[in-house]
């Protein structure tokens, strides 16, 4: 009788924990799809119809990218980590989406200027495979140095909690 306690109690911790990395997932995909139509089509607009530089024309588009997605990350995926100050928060953001400009602009500039291929194609290509992996590299980071995760009580057996809630103090419980 114990141990399936114990066993409830563990597929009840491991419940909670997935579920709230799937709440954040889905809502920081939601802002970084925004944040996407941003990037990606204002890079896109800026060296293809405008004629800026491919690396000056991402930068651009990354800065403002990173305004939409700091709101909308501080304020709506990640609200429930809100445990250190703002200046702290901004600061650490915009480096580490100076870090996911760098690697997109390393896909961007290898494309370009590495295996000169400068059709529209590629650059649209090398554009969004650079944004991809920013984003990965992005997802982690925010969840590990920006909106860290507050203490979080032990799930006890038969407590669950409901994924649209998941990872909010007091809800979901």
């Amino acid at each position: 009788m114990v141990s399936l306690a114990k066993s409830q109690y563990r597929a009840n911790a491991l419940y909670s924990r997935f579920a709230t990395l799937l709440a954040e997932a889905v809502k920081f995909g939601t802002v970084g799809a925004t944040a996407a139509v941003v990037d990606l089509g204002g890079t896109a607009y800026l060296h293809g119809v405008v004629g800026v530089g491919p690396l000056k024309a991402k930068a651009v588009a990354v800065g403002l990218a990173t305004v939409a997605s700091y709101l909308g990350n501080r304020f709506w995926a990640f609200r429930h980590r809100a445990n250190h100050s703002l200046a702290r928060e901004w600061i650490v953001f915009f480096v580490l989406n100076g870090l996911g400009l760098l690697i997109a602009e390393s896909v961007i500039a290898l494309t370009y200027y590495g295996l000169d291929q400068r059709g529209a194609i590629a650059f649209n290509a090398a554009n969004v495979a650079g944004t991809g992996l920013g984003t990965v590299f992005r997802f982690w980071s925010y969840r590990k140095w920006v909106f860290i995760a507050p203490p979080v009580a032990p799930v006890t057996a038969g407590e669950t909690r409901d994924l649209a809630t998941a990872g909010q103090p007091g809800l979901g419980r």
